[in-house]
């Protein structure tokens, strides 16, 4: 790229507005995520146990700088679904 690259100055002094877009939307979905577990009593290794998934990767998740596919999403909305107000989606402990 050229050093006066009018997009690449611009991108520099401005910031990418499609980058902020997709870092809010994550941010709102570990968010809403975060908030419904709480609301379903549940916890951040409930969700991980459900999804089958290291727990570590789930706090990940959840502080907002994981970008989430749509397959990601479906398989959150699938596993708060599993999760019941009543916490029979939580893991078992024998």
């Amino acid at each position: 790229m050229e050093e006066n690259d009018f997009v690449s100055i611009w991108l520099e002094e401005t910031g990418n507005p499609a980058i902020e877009k997709l870092e809010q939307l994550n941010l709102e979905v570990a968010l809403k995520t975060t908030a419904l577990l709480a609301v379903k009593g549940s916890t951040e290794n409930d969700l991980a146990f459900i999804l089958d998934i290291n727990p570590d990767e789930i706090k990940r998740w959840l502080t907002g700088r994981h970008i989430f596919s749509i397959k990601t999403i479906n398989e959150i909305t699938a596993a708060l679904a599993e999760i019941d107000t009543n916490n029979t989606g939580k893991q078992q402990i024998n």
